[in-house]
């Protein structure tokens, strides 16, 4: 009996001493979770993916700590790329209007505020549908709804017309409007960054949920903090014009080295919190770059491909760091979806997904985590964003892309500008993998048809169409 309560004395004690380790409470705690998002700027402009000209040396270094993906997909433009990222949906089950997420529509803020985490994003809104007026646009309740306790973002209930996003700039801070006056001379970017961190710092002690869509790199292309010497600060310095283009790709240049500047911000502050060994921090982009860029990559010139359905308005970076989680220096060739981000971060959370969720994406938490599991084996673009621009429809693996219009394409052969269309061709080893795609698109809803915009009245959506399973077999 002594010796029984001997080894139970010593359980207990052991048991306490691990709750007391603070390494251990942080195993007992769900992983905060950031995600970095920047704005119009593709895979062509980083370093660790073989840019030429640009400086991202912070980003660089996270993807050595880390894991580089090189395989993730947005959409063509920054709406279409936010309501998929955000609700984990294709964009046919939801998506209806330029600068418009439906309020009803259940987000990852929704999910991690449920799972207990304190949640808030910061940077480019866009999503109150001001363009169409739509009901309740000037409702600044919006990120509230999709699941944030606080934000500070740009336009939110207040248009591009009421003020830029860099100098001087007009945003809303909790239900408070900080207009270009009372921010005269002030950097935007680093007010959002400010806010972020100082999130950060004060909720050290829950699990915590950052949304961070920068406001970099998007036009207009003007000078930063660290460049603007002896130029206009204030309003008039969004306004410049007249600039030649090489003086407008010098600002951009400056422009991503301050953005890279600002992501290795949050993650000093992380590290200051002693937060990085539960922390999982994302970053990637929402669509390609400026179509006015023109970019040296790997011996190539890239021009920007914003708007369009190519690699480059499509294919953008995904690096990813967990501090003792994430296998160090891996470059990962797993395919991802925007869709997946969903799904992923509930998996992370410990959140089993229910009826009211969405089953479109694949998590990748365990490629995060360099473990064996499901991985994605081909992904879906439907892409109408009533912006004025060609809509269309493909299904793509990492190498392979076929449009629903019948043109298939090598992607990973090199052909990024899509010149050789091998529809026709009998290629045995491309044959294989047109079969395998043009099975699956035609399990897609319809490809949509003409250039939508403003004034488009029929807006068709597929909520309830099934299931498309893209897991490996």
């Amino acid at each position: 009996m002594k010796t029984i309560k001997t080894i139970s004395l010593i359980m207990v004690v052991a048991l306490c001493l691990h709750l007391s380790n603070p390494m251990n409470a942080f195993a007992q705690r769900q992983p905060n979770i950031v995600l970095i998002m920047a704005d119009d700027i593709s895979w062509e402009c980083f370093g660790c993916y073989g840019s030429e000209e640009y400086s991202t040396s912070r980003l660089d270094a996270l993807a050595i700590q880390g894991i580089k993906f090189n395989h993730c997909y947005s959409t063509p433009i920054c709406t279409t790329s936010r309501v998929k990222l955000m609700t984990g949906k294709y964009n046919f089950r939801n998506y209806t209007h330029f600068g418009y997420l439906n309020p009803k529509e259940k987000t990852f803020g929704n999910l991690l505020k449920s799972a207990g985490y304190k949640t808030a994003i910061a940077g480019k809104w866009q999503l109150n549908g001001l363009r169409n007026a739509l009901p309740g646009h000037k409702d600044s309740t919006r990120p509230h709804k999709a699941g944030f306790d606080e934000y500070m973002l740009w336009q939110l209930t207040k248009p591009k017309s009421a003020g830029e996003r860099f100098w001087s700039p007009t945003l809303e801070h909790n239900g408070k409007l900080l207009t270009k006056e009372s921010n005269e001379g002030k950097y935007g970017p680093d007010l959002l960054c400010d806010f972020v961190c100082e999130f950060i710092d004060r909720n050290q002690k829950s699990p915590f949920f950052v949304y961070y869509p920068m406001v970099l790199v998007h036009d207009p292309f003007v000078p930063t903090p660290d460049t603007i010497g002896k130029r206009s600060r204030g309003h008039e310095a969004n306004g410049v014009k007249n600039l030649s283009r090489k003086e407008k790709k010098e600002n951009f240049v400056a422009m991503v080295k301050y953005m890279d500047k600002l992501v290795g911000r949050v993650v000093d502050q992380l590290e200051k919190c002693d937060q990085l060994e539960n922390t999982i921090v994302i970053f990637t982009a929402d669509n390609g770059t400026h179509r006015s860029i023109k970019s040296q990559w790997n011996g190539l010139e890239i021009q920007g491909g914003k708007a369009t359905m190519k690699d480059m308005g499509t294919h953008v970076p995904m690096i990813a760091f967990w501090k003792d989680h994430t296998p160090s220096g891996k470059e990962s060739d797993a395919l991802i979806d925007f869709t997946d981000v969903y799904p992923t971060f509930a998996e992370a959370a410990g959140v089993n997904l229910k009826e009211d969720d969405p089953q479109d994406g694949v998590s990748f938490y365990s490629s995060l985590v360099g473990k064996d599991g499901p991985r994605r084996d081909w992904l879906l673009c439907h892409y109408q964003p009533y912006w004025n621009k060609v809509p269309g429809q493909f299904v793509r693996t990492q190498n392979y892309k076929l449009y629903r219009d019948g043109r298939f394409f090598d992607i990973g052969s090199g052909d990024l500008d899509e010149a050789k269309d091998l529809s026709g061709a009998s290629l045995s080893q491309t044959g294989a993998a047109l079969m395998k795609l043009q099975k699956l698109i035609e399990k897609a809803p319809p490809a949509p048809k003409g250039k939508g915009n403003a004034d488009t009245v029929k807006r068709p959506t597929w909520q309830d169409w099934p299931i498309l399973d893209s897991r490996q077999q």
